[in-house]
């Protein structure tokens, strides 16, 4: 590869990155979570650091917030994010909130069930293994979009 395609890739790789990052500036995202739980603080952190602005609400009765988004209860995590029209439910990659803000598909949310070692907010598992979701609108059953596994 010449020097002169090289840095072109370069500058092409760093203004991908910089899309999302682009995408998020402005949009607003509250982030409902339980007093004590510093997870879901790193979890928002990462949406701030992304160039959302998050508000983070501390709750008691996280499950009236589920309820108010019609979170399925095997979908549940441990905080609930709401940006726009649509609910991340636990600790949903950067990307895939990403790619929801970008595309907006017709969907609820996304979610990724229960609290997975390595997730983005639940410390850095190269051995992580999750699913991520994407919850329908009006009922319906959700469906894998992202697989998460070691690399």
């Amino acid at each position: 590869m010449k020097r002169r395609q090289f840095l072109c890739s370069v500058a092409a790789v760093g203004s991908i990155s910089l899309i999302g990052v682009a995408r998020a500036a402005g949009e607003s995202m509250i982030v409902y979570k339980d007093p004590s739980c510093g997870c879901c603080e790193a979890w928002a952190n990462a949406m701030t650091s992304a160039g959302f602005n998050v508000t983070v609400k501390h709750y008691d009765d996280l499950a009236a917030i589920k309820a108010k988004y019609k979170i399925p209860e095997e979908m549940q995590g441990c905080h609930t994010a709401v940006s726009g029209p649509y609910f991340f439910e636990g600790h949903v990659p950067l990307e895939a909130v990403e790619t929801v803000m970008s595309k907006r598909p017709d969907i609820a949310g996304l979610a990724v069930p229960g609290m997975p070692a390595g997730s983005l907010g639940m410390g850095n598992d190269p051995q992580a293994s999750y699913d991520v979701y994407s919850i329908p609108k009006e009922g319906g059953k959700p469906s894998v979009i992202l697989r998460v596994r070691p690399t």
